[in-house]
């Protein structure tokens, strides 16, 4: 593999051992502590060594980088550097260490400020090529839901389409080409029949007799007339030449346009006929509908994506379901929505704001005029009740009540005066229409966040098993019949109905360590499942400080027992807990979550021996969570386990196995260890220092502005066991931004100048304390780009990464892979029969892993089904290779991962994602839980919901709460 780059092998400014001076926040003496200890070149001049496979130049610092009392004693090989004073020099026999706290409470004093990235290159870096096919494990077939396209040899021609007054509804710009189709097909479009995409681009299958010319269109609504100027432009045109180049792999550039045209002409008849949200289409005609309560309803539909693929151009077809209004009257849905009994009693404050929000946007229509079915979007809900609204009548200011207008013009008497109205056009030319006489117009998709109980409907609903699975989707496919479809005939487009058949291997499962005084040392998974049946933790946690607050009706005697056995529980496999709780449990109002966590703080810290673990049994109503771990983590610096009543009363020892296991992590213990990791024969990982990265970024729900993103980055601190991880948490500086800010920032402070910090320049400092040595490679696994970000995520994030490290050694340069994970896709991966190689769900085989056939042409790119089926249909892990400088084979990144999926602490079983990834997903929700516990104000989500949105716009100038210092030193995530 020597043409995909240079190995490990250093080179000058970049070597394993070196006589360098070091001079960074990692090593002040050389000496072989890893590579690139040493590199000579200062910091304004180094660069990527010029043999390093598709290295982007970072941007040097500004300086170079100032000493740093946060260095670890170099080894006695470091005698070979260049001499220092003695003043300036660690002890080489006792490590010079220094707290991060210390360094952290010095930089709260400075206004830090994420640094502005400048982008190694204005081009897209590029993807590496895949390395080969992997060859390990057991060969098997599955089947995917990639159906092929043959695409004939035609000329497609792209125009710009121009409406005039501009029209912001897709359906009525839809309505408007439509009717140009219609009246100059024949005439002025030389029978062409084009597709379009909603917006601002048609395309035809040959070219259109000019090249531009302007139509004029008369459209006849509710409101009479409308004419419109429509403008056809010739912008160029797709070429399929190219597209079959970069299917057969001779081309690397991704044909995007081309790939777009094809796409926008698969979904013509499907975006006229039903419900477009999205990719995914939806209609009553797919399935019934199910109401998943508080007046939302379950639509079926499908996905369609058009891709590009190692067999050809697939169709990607996968069954989805979303949430619609249903179609009520406004006072049956607001009744559902707000659970309210008596109609009679007027709206409180937080009724009406909730309701506004639900509301917003809504179409309804209107029901007291007869035939007449005038619709409204509406923009508000009224402050005032229905019998104070007033609205003037003519210019000399008289005004008349809403009431008495609608009962004097149409002879409707209004009975729900004591609720407010709905208001549709603007604040200064209002429309009331009162409640009653609206009707939520059908096929109007629910945008807000579901609360528990609608997404556990929604999913009881949807839920298929594989078989089930796979037949809907061909009965779909079926359904759309393609190949009669007159767009794709037009276009020269036909689609197979049968599934495809794809090459597969299923890995084996690793062989994981335990403790030694168990009388099981090893385990081998079955099935991606395991016990702790004659088990114990490899390294169990020591509790000797711990106390319990019951916010729940349970009595104190059944949280005592819950407790005990709890605590039993742990001891027997492997933990050591004092039985004795260090004050007695306190029993805390649900209403009053702050006082009781302050008591036991206040009642625990005079005692001198600070609390380790705080058991705390939650309050019946659901909603106090996140206000729980907001104030224990980042106000009390309290660790804790959160208990269900329900679970606590029952003490049953499977679920007081798992609370177990997230115990032992809570206070730094390790439940197990990959045994290859244990004896060094993981390659690429345990033959040198080597930190795993993980990064997710977590976007508030549609119609929650007002709160922030937040991007949590967690790094393994422990090699080579590679299973405990630190996390970090930041609030992004743009909402909905996926770059994330924080990896790499600057401060300027008056006395130091430039001062560096950020997430991964923390961790990779952390990860040095924790091992005694610097990663000599660094894996990221980043989790939440869609394929549109690749380029800007790939671009801005490893230069943040480069910079972090240069910023604490000169001519630190560890080499990087970065590999996105992604999990929302539309690829499903059914047995190739059914009932054979199967888990007990009917799901294939956990490790089962596909590179061929359904993945990127040229690049490297993987599904990995790495966990059993539980319910429904799994979903497998899709993983791309964006940047490789470790070299990976398509083995040992495939194997590595799946391995890494067995070593997910919270539970005995392999997971479904890579843990590191999965850690920085749950981090980054326990920063939203922060946000949303320190808000009082209403449902973001209607009753039942346990999201709270901040009012107004606090959230975005609120700074995320920090997490105390001992609590970031375990894994509080879990």
């Amino acid at each position: 593999m020597s043409s995909r780059g240079r190995g490990t092998s250093g080179g000058r400014g970049r070597n394993e051992g070196g006589r360098g001076r070091g001079g960074g926040d990692f090593n002040r003496g050389g000496g072989r502590a890893g590579r690139g200890s040493g590199g000579r070149a200062p910091a304004e001049s180094y660069g990527p060594p010029p043999q390093q496979r598709n290295q982007p130049q970072p941007t040097p610092p500004s300086r170079a980088p100032a000493p740093n009392p946060m260095a670890v004693a170099a080894p006695a090989a470091a005698a070979a550097a260049p001499a220092v004073a003695a003043s300036d020099r660690p002890s080489t026999s006792t490590p010079a260490l220094v707290a991060p706290q210390e360094i952290q409470r010095g930089m709260e004093q400075m206004t830090i400020q994420s640094e502005e990235m400048v982008p190694v290159s204005s081009k897209a870096m590029k993807h590496p090529a895949r390395p080969g096919f992997g060859k390990a494990g057991t060969p098997c077939i599955v089947r995917a839901n990639h159906f092929l396209v043959n695409v004939a040899d035609k000329n497609l021609f792209h125009y710009d389409v121009d409406i005039t007054p501009e029209v912001i509804s897709k359906s009525v710009c839809r309505t408007i080409i439509s009717q140009l189709v219609t009246l100059y097909k024949e005439s002025h479009l030389g029978m062409h029949i084009p597709a379009y995409d909603g917006r601002k681009s048609l395309y035809t299958a040959g070219e259109l007799p000019f090249a531009s010319k302007t139509f004029k269109i008369k459209l006849t609504g509710e409101r009479g007339v409308k004419e419109y100027d429509v403008v056809l432009k010739l912008a160029g045109r797709a070429d399929l030449h190219h597209l079959k180049q970069f299917l057969q792999g001779r081309q690397h550039d991704t044909p995007q346009d081309t790939i777009q045209v094809l796409d926008v002409v698969l979904r013509e008849t499907p975006s006229t006929n039903y419900v477009n949200v999205s990719r995914s289409f939806f209609s009553p005609v797919f399935g019934s509908r199910v109401s998943i309560g508080n007046g939302i309803e379950c639509w079926r539909g499908y996905y369609q994506s058009i891709r590009p693929t190692q067999m050809g151009l697939s169709l990607n077809i996968d069954i989805s379901a979303t949430s619609f209004y249903e179609p009520l009257q406004v006072v049956d849905f607001a009744r559902q929505y707000l659970n309210i009994r008596d109609l009679n009693r007027a709206l409180t404050d937080r009724d009406r704001i909730s309701l506004k929000k639900a509301l917003r946007a809504v179409k309804v229509e209107v029901t007291h005029m007869g035939d007449c079915r005038r619709r409204y979007k509406i923009t508000g809900v009224t402050s005032a009740p229905l019998r104070e609204l007033t609205f003037p009548i003519d210019e000399s200011g008289d005004k008349m009540h809403v009431t008495r207008y609608f009962e004097e013009k149409y002879q409707f008497r209004c009975r729900h005066v004591s609720w407010p109205c709905l208001q549709a056009g603007s604040d200064s030319r209002p429309i009331y229409l009162p409640m009653e006489v609206c009707k939520i117009v059908e096929g109007q998709r629910f945008s807000k966040k579901l609360n528990k109980d609608q997404v556990t409907a929604i999913l009881r609903a949807t839920c298929e098993r594989p078989q089930q699975r796979e037949n809907s989707i061909v009965k779909m496919v079926t359904h759309n019949k393609y190949n009669e479809d007159k767009y794709a005939k037009e276009f020269g487009l036909s689609v197979s109905n049968q599934l495809a058949s794809v090459e597969a291997r299923v890995l084996p499962p690793p062989r994981l360590k335990y403790h030694e005084s168990g009388k099981e040392k090893f385990c081998n998974p079955r099935v991606g499942a395991w016990n702790m049946i004659n088990k114990k933790m490899i390294n169990g946690g020591r509790i000797q400080n711990w106390a319990c607050i019951n916010f729940s009706r349970l009595p104190v005697d059944a949280v005592g027992y819950f407790c005990h056995s709890l605590f039993g529980i742990c001891n027997t496999i492997g933990m050591a807990i004092n039985p004795n709780p260090v004050i007695n449990i306190l029993a805390g109002h649900p209403n009053n979550i702050e006082s009781g966590l302050v008591e036991v703080y206040n009642q625990t810290a005079p005692k001198g021996r600070p609390l380790q673990l705080l058991v705390i049994i939650l309050p019946e109503i659901s909603g106090s969570y996140p206000k729980i771990k907001r104030i224990c983590e980042t106000e009390l610096g309290i660790v804790s386990q959160c208990c269900q009543p329900k679970h606590a009363s029952q003490c049953k020892p499977q679920y007081m196995e798992n609370v177990a296991l997230k115990i032992n992590i809570k206070v730094g213990g390790r439940n197990t260890l990959l045994e290859d990791a244990l004896y060094k024969r993981i390659p690429l990982v345990t033959d040198a220092p080597t930190i795993i990265f993980g990064a997710d970024v977590t976007h508030p729900p549609p119609g929650e502005d007002s709160a922030p993103s937040i991007a949590a980055v967690v790094g393994s601190m422990d090699w080579p066991e590679v299973t405990k991880y630190r996390a970090l948490i930041s609030a992004q500086s743009q909402r909905r931004r996926e770059i994330i800010n924080d990896l790499f920032t600057t401060t300027q402070d008056p006395q130091k100048g430039t001062v560096n910090g950020g997430m991964i320049r923390e961790l990779l400092i952390a990860f040095r304390k924790s091992t005694n040595q610097k990663p000599s490679r660094i894996i990221f696994y980043r989790d939440g780009v869609s394929e549109g970000q690749f380029n800007d995520v790939l671009l801005y994030e490893i230069d943040a990464i480069r910079k972090a490290c240069a910023s604490l050694e000169e001519g630190y340069l560890p080499p990087i892979t970065f590999v996105v994970v992604q999990k929302r896709h539309h690829t499903r991966l059914f047995p190739n029969v059914h009932n054979q190689q199967t888990d007990r769900s009917g799901n294939i085989l956990p490790g089962t892993v596909v590179d061929r056939k359904i993945c990127h042409p040229t690049e490297f790119d993987f599904y990995l089904c790495s966990h059993a089926g539980i319910q429904g249909t799994s979903r497998p892990t899709h993983y791309h290779v964006l940047w490789d400088e470790n070299n990976f084979s398509a083995d040992g990144l495939q194997t590595l991962t799946n391995n890494l999926c067995y070593t997910y602490a919270r539970c005995t079983r392999s997971v479904s994602i890579v843990p590191p990834a999965y850690y920085a997903h749950l981090a980054a929700f326990r920063a939203r839980d922060y946000v949303e516990g320190d808000s009082d104000a209403g449902s973001a989500s209607g009753p039942g919901s346990n999201v709270h949105g901040r009012a107004g716009g606090a959230a975005a100038s609120k700074p995320l709460p920090k997490v105390k210092d001992n609590v970031k030193e375990v894994m509080f995530y879990c």
